[in-house]
């Protein structure tokens, strides 16, 4: 809505939009009345202004027409994005000479996490040694069933729970299976508020893998959580209301570990509601989604919202198979029970696909697919894809079979994802899984046996790029390199919820203090929690300050010396799989120079996008912002990373893009270009050289790209500018459409 039409007959914006959705109603509507209020389920004030409402689609039309409406929305569903960690990420060295160290607490950050709720009893939670509750903090524990008062202390600051739009949809919760309440039924929520701002644990463990301490990103952080998600999904209106609360409540940063399909920027409501979060300080991590290696799979995309892809660490699970042949094949593997296999004995092993390379209905282990005749006391070979990898096991477990090895497709290649298997499980690259099927297909008597092998550090080459971590490019607006960053997503440790066995399955009767996860999902939170960081050593940084320190920081180069590799290809990754590296957190508190943008910056961007001024005013409506034309193209927008876009007008061969750096290092210092040679292109960087004699102070440049011979693919380098002491790096993207 826009808030500046409400007319001066209402006393508030609540009646206003009441007597809206009156005027939209159908005479009969209005006659049988059915409780005009309730129509209105959610009022929203802090990140923009509207409401949500329960209106048939005609009434919605009539309302569309109506004064002051600038946009409406169908609701949408959004989906979750399904320790080793800090030391990997040299947030704590052996010695404790560690920059977090220092008193973090300085400047209090709370962190807001929109997700499945919170178990506040995990021990990660606990407050020991910090300070009272910050002031400026409205936030709330809101009660329900498991969640009373007492559950929130000086870590959990703030818990409530958003229902009403999936309510709406799906009728009412039923509270015997699920908690109303912030309370976390389903893990995932607990597991990521525990990697962003986790106190420290000692002796963390899954039955016994990953031992160590499992500590979030930032221990001195607080955590807001916001459940959003419930059994049947996460609920557009929810969110928004959750992005409103927090807005109000006072959260630093925002942990949002889910998304939807992509959709133009004004049609996308967790866009919009991040854009007011923005305008309020509030630094936006999101994660792109687990969509990948397709091209062109990433969500969350807006240039306003840091999008966070996956990789793995130095850490691996791993369990081998043994062949009858006498062949050892090597996989991962995190399961632990009474059901373990004899290293000595072989044991009859069968796939019920039809050949080796691609999968069928009974090779995938689907419910009801596996004859018990056929497969009882076996080890089962199962592909992976269309169900949990986890409910294969159990499947399986359920015909009478001895064990599982879960292969990969070509949709995963060689990448492993450890799971807390129901029975004893490896899962296996691409590659040796095809040889393991062929042998069970050739052989009459093919037998195998499976044993796991603990937990192994020093994994090379890492960090490599998950294959299931969303890619770009990003097709809304090429000019804007999308994934932002990647961090650690694959078998992360973290605190889980006492009500759900590790597996995630309603069978599995384990109960575990800590599980181990893979996914964006758990990316995402590392980048939060770094963020808290940066917000609590740096309290005057923008959220676009926050972001430009991360990636322009970021490496992209393994613990090989070689380039980052695609876990999917085998092959080195591009900036369309890891944007501009992996995170950096010691060289981010330090960056040298940021690329600031503020929010009249991301409204100009949103002036060259194509949008109507009712569009635009989604955005624009709650400052009053207008388009100024400060930009010449999208690609001028201050983004720390450069994507140039030739269009397919052959006759434009030459275009220029500006940036403007602002010094947060010493105060005087003087910084030279250095950039990749191109095969496509020439590129040009004015000034070479940039000095600066105070500390904030803010200089541009302009880098020109002219082409050469236009290429079919895109061509990626980079633009780093050094002082010496500093490097700050900015991925290149050259694209040239092709004339159609």
């Amino acid at each position: 809505m826009d808030k500046h039409a409400k007319p001066e007959s209402f006393s508030n914006h609540l009646e206003w939009y009441s007597s809206q959705v009156k005027s939209a109603l159908s005479n009969s509507e209005n006659e049988a009345n059915a409780g005009r209020q309730e129509r209105i389920i959610y009022s929203y004030q802090a990140a923009f202004h509207g409401f949500a409402a329960k209106l048939s689609e005609e009434e919605a039309e009539r309302l569309e027409e109506a004064d002051g409406v600038l946009a409406i929305f169908p609701e949408t569903i959004y989906q979750l994005h399904t320790t080793r960690s800090p030391v990997f990420l040299g947030l704590e060295p052996e010695v404790s000479t560690s920059v977090w160290s220092q008193k973090i607490a300085d400047h209090d950050v709370v962190v807001g996490v929109l997700d499945t709720g919170i178990w506040p009893e995990s021990e990660s939670f606990n407050d020991k040694g910090m300070t009272p509750v910050p002031a400026y903090w409205k936030g709330t524990c809101e009660t329900g069933r498991g969640f009373e008062e007492h559950h929130c202390n000086r870590k959990i600051v703030g818990a409530r729970a958003f229902y009403k739009g999936y309510e709406a949809t799906t009728g009412k919760i039923n509270e015997q299976n699920e908690y109303k309440s912030p309370r976390d039924q389903d893990g995932h929520g607990t597991h990521t508020a525990a990697t962003v701002a986790g106190s420290p644990v000692h002796g963390a463990n899954l039955l016994g893998y990953a031992y160590g301490i499992a500590r979030g990103m930032a221990p001195g952080a607080r955590i807001a959580a916001y459940k959003v998600c419930w059994a049947g999904g996460c609920f557009s209106s929810d969110i928004m209301s959750a992005i409103d609360r927090a807005v109000a409540d006072g959260v630093n940063v925002l942990s949002i570990s889910l998304g939807g399909g992509v959709s133009s920027y004004y049609r996308d409501s967790l866009s919009i509601a991040a854009f007011g979060a923005m305008e309020m300080g509030i630094f936006v991590s999101c994660s792109a989604g687990n969509g990948g290696p397709d091209p062109a799979s990433l969500t969350n995309v807006s240039p306003w919202i840091t999008t966070v892809g996956a990789s793995t660490m130095d850490r691996d699970f791993p369990a081998i198979v043994n062949l009858g042949t006498g062949r050892t094949v090597t996989g991962v593997s995190l399961y632990k029970g009474r059901r373990n296999l004899l290293t000595k004995r072989q044991y009859p092993l069968v796939y019920m696909g039809a050949n080796s390379s691609s999968p069928d209905p009974s090779s995938l282990c689907l419910e009801g697919t596996l004859n018990p005749h056929i497969v009882s006391g076996k080890i089962v070979i199962c592909d992976r894809g269309i169900s949990p990898r986890v409910q294969k096991g159990q499947v399986v477990k359920d015909a009478g079979a001895v064990g599982m090895i879960l292969s990969n497709t070509a949709a995963n290649g060689e990448e492993l994802v450890a799971d807390c298997h129901l029975l004893p499980a490896v899962a296996v690259g691409e590659r040796e899984g095809k040889l393991i099927k062929h042998y069970a297909l050739t052989s009459r008597n093919a037998t195998a046996t499976l044993a796991s092998l603990g937990t192994k550090l020093g994994i090379r080459p890492s960090p490599v790029v998950a294959a299931f971590s969303s890619r770009g490019p990003n097709f809304l607006s090429l000019e804007i390199l999308k994934p932002d960053v990647v961090a650690p997503g694959v078998n992360i440790i973290a605190a889980w919820t006492g009500d759900t066995g590790p597996s995630g399955l309603p069978t599995d009767p384990r109960r575990v203090r800590f599980n181990i996860l893979s996914g964006t999902s758990m990316s995402c939170p590392h980048v939060s929690g770094i963020a808290a960081l940066l917000k609590a050593r740096h309290p005057e940084w923008s959220p676009a300050a926050i972001k430009s320190a991360l990636m322009t920081t970021a490496y992209v180069h393994d613990n090989t010396q070689k380039p980052l590799q695609d876990a999917s290809v085998n092959a080195p990754s591009s900036p369309y799989d890891h944007g501009a590296g992996h995170i950096n957190p010691l060289k981010a508190l330090d960056p040298g120079l940021i690329y600031d943008i503020e929010a009249q910056d991301y409204f100009e961007f949103l002036c060259t996008q194509g949008l109507s001024p009712t569009q635009l005013k989604v955005f624009g409506k709650y400052a009053n912002r207008k388009c100024q034309k400060s930009l010449a193209s999208p690609g001028d927008l201050n983004y720390p990373s450069i994507s140039v876009v030739f269009p397919d007008n052959t006759s434009i061969s030459f275009l220029t893009l500006h940036r403007t750096v602002t010094n947060v290092g010493p105060p005087v210092s003087s910084y030279h270009a250095v950039v990749s040679k191109f095969n496509g292109a020439t590129v040009k960087v004015e000034p070479r050289t940039l000095n600066f004699t105070s500390k904030n102070e803010k200089v541009s440049y302009k880098i020109t790209f002219t082409t050469k011979s236009r290429q079919i693919m895109p061509e990626f380098g980079r633009l780093v500018w050094k002082d010496g002491v500093h490097k700050v790096r900015s991925p290149i993207a050259i694209t040239w459409l092709m004339p159609m």
